[in-house]
């Protein structure tokens, strides 16, 4: 309910509710309900907001839209096992996966979602231990290790030092 309407309103306005409608009369004002649904929120917007000569519409063109995904080419000859491994932090909480690729192209994935709060950082770190782990037990030997954090690249081939003192243990491991 709007306030401005209800004092206005109000036939035999008593206390504070009086107080407010004698001090409002002092300025000319005029309610008047304005009937808005939330579809036209938009054309409203536009309307009131015309676009003129010097709009320049965005570039949606993405010169590699058809890439999904790149990867180190490894040889036919040269069999290696690969792994995937990501860690994601939002608002419903802390999830991260990894996943085991057979040189016969068997998959083997798993998943954990934390009961606690942690970085983006601390979760790709999570991630890549999990997938070692995974190798270490299936008893890999060669292991090719594909990720997207920058960060935690960087720091494996030794070009970013940890600076954080909870990462540090992180580090060690990689």
């Amino acid at each position: 309910m709007d306030p401005l309407k209800y004092i206005f309103q109000k036939l035999m306005p008593t206390g504070r509710l009086a107080k407010w409608q004698i001090l409002l009369t002092e300025f000319d004002i005029v309610y008047v309900t304005r009937t808005a649904m939330k579809a036209q929120a938009l054309a409203d917007h536009l309307a009131e907001n015309p676009v003129d000569n010097e709009y320049l519409p965005l570039s949606t063109y993405f010169p590699d839209e058809e890439v999904n995904s790149i990867e180190e080419v490894v040889p036919d000859d040269h069999p290696v096992q690969k792994m995937y491994f990501d860690g994601a932090v939002n608002s419903k909480g802390v999830g991260i996966g990894a996943i085991l690729i057979s040189p016969i192209g068997h998959h083997y994935p798993a998943t954990v979602r934390f009961q606690f709060f942690c970085t983006n950082n601390t979760a790709e770190y999570e991630a890549c231990i999990m997938g070692f782990k995974m190798a270490i037990d299936l008893d890999v030997r060669e292991l090719l290790v594909m990720g997207d954090s920058d960060l935690l690249i960087r720091q494996a081939q030794g070009e970013w030092e940890t600076r954080n003192i909870k990462l540090i243990p992180y580090r060690q491991c990689v």
